[in-house]
């Protein structure tokens, strides 16, 4: 990545920065909290999210405007660092260059998802990235979600039913419904628990849609009482 920064640095140079300010922050006790949290599948600096921004802001705005491919780069080399924190500050980076995307910018949103996979980068690369992209581009939308909602990876599932969290009147029930109904059965928490939350999401805009559906389907108990949750 031989590309020049607004401050005239190589972008390789202010990710190495970044890395410098994160740990001199880090926090060791904070961050084995963090990991437990984390079912200990991931290292953390111990940086919570206030602290993390506080630095990275800065830092950021020389990562501004960034072409797509830029973007790409910067992000899997975010992706590769053993720190949780630099997977958030990527995804950060990608939303703030979002005019920048291109129609093959959701492959890499795909391979994100899959990659170190977990709730806290899952959700936030669905209903920001996934969510925003099929607006932008929304030809490709349906082809993509009914294949990943047939995928054998429950993450790929997931982001199926929650990538429409944040359209409200423009949700499209029906998509909605295909996303959800193959995984009705599921025992798996991270599948019921994004059924409800996709459910009780759009309870706010149409809750009689959403309670009529929890009466004509047969939901887990996980995800009927997180889907009424608001309309009791």
């Amino acid at each position: 990545m031989s590309e020049k920064t607004k401050n005239n640095l190589s972008i390789t140079d202010e990710l190495e920065l970044l890395r410098k300010q994160f740990s001199e922050a880090a926090d060791k006790a904070r961050a084995k909290s963090m990991e437990a949290y984390m079912k200990d599948q991931f290292k953390f600096f111990g940086l919570p999210k206030p602290v993390r921004s506080q630095i990275a802001k800065p830092w950021m705005k020389n990562l501004s405007g960034l072409s797509w491919r830029e973007q790409k780069q910067i992000s899997s080399w975010f992706w590769k660092q053993e720190e949780r924190e630099f997977l958030y500050v990527a995804m950060e980076i990608l939303f703030r260059n979002k005019k920048q995307w291109t129609e093959e910018s959701i492959e890499h949103f795909e391979k994100l998802i899959l990659t170190k996979s977990w709730w806290d980068t899952v959700d936030f690369i669905a209903a920001s990235l996934v969510g925003h992209y099929f607006i932008k581009f929304p030809s490709s939308r349906n082809k993509v979600i009914k294949r990943w909602t047939m995928h054998e990876n429950m993450w790929l599932n997931r982001a199926a039913i929650i990538f429409q969290l944040k359209y409200k009147s423009d949700t499209d029930t029906s998509l909605l419904k295909q996303a959800i109904i193959p995984h009705l059965e599921s025992k798996e928490f991270f599948h019921q628990k994004a059924i409800g939350w996709s459910l009780r999401q759009y309870a706010y805009t149409d809750p009689a849609w959403v309670k009529l559906f929890v009466k004509q389907h047969n939901l887990k108990p996980l995800s009927v009482r997180e889907a009424i949750k608001h309309l009791k």
